[in-house]
């Protein structure tokens, strides 16, 4: 990967409805990138799962890191919130664990002790209604996709005119 490359993960498990809200994140924006924005380019998109060590490498290999995943914000289901740089790092190191094999904040801590930290990263966290068994979010999950997208689509124009060298406006 180079500078210019965006790693975009998607987190989560679509069998468990809202659980999967990371991957529908990662899905919705794919699908809508090359109408929507064809002027955005170089990203990989990662079904990240329910996450594995496989997963440092990516990480450890790109210099532009956003991750979808349902998260426990606290607030009304359907809740959107980006942590960018250090307060991902903050919001990740203070969260509970998680009950999969390995949790966000190891592979983060791997590429942290191995020095390969993504320079730009964020994690766009949703707030997730109900996790039982189906394969669709809830219709609040649902309603959250543009929004979370919309996040993700505003720190990659960011972040590729900060590594092309041109000047980001405040907007």
């Amino acid at each position: 990967m180079c500078a210019d490359e965006t790693l975009i993960l998607g987190i989560g498990n679509t069998l468990l409805t809202d659980e999967g809200a990371g991957i529908h994140a990662l899905n919705h924006l794919q699908s809508a990138i090359p109408d929507t924005w064809p002027d955005i380019a170089n990203l990989i998109f990662i079904d990240g799962g329910t996450l594995s060590f496989t997963l440092a490498v990516w990480i450890e290999d790109c210099s532009n890191l956003i991750v979808f995943d349902a998260t426990e914000l606290h607030q009304p289901a359907g809740t959107v919130n980006t942590f960018v740089g250090s307060e991902m790092d903050t919001f990740l190191s203070t969260t509970k664990r998680s009950a999969h094999e390995v949790g966000l904040i190891d592979l983060m801590d791997i590429a942290r002790l191995t020095e390969n930290l993504p320079e730009n990263r964020a994690l766009i966290g949703i707030q997730p209604d109900k996790m039982v068994w189906g394969m669709k979010p809830t219709a609040a999950v649902q309603d959250a996709l543009d929004e979370a997208v919309g996040e993700a689509v505003k720190l990659i124009k960011q972040w590729q005119k900060v590594n092309t060298g041109q000047e980001v406006s405040a907007t």
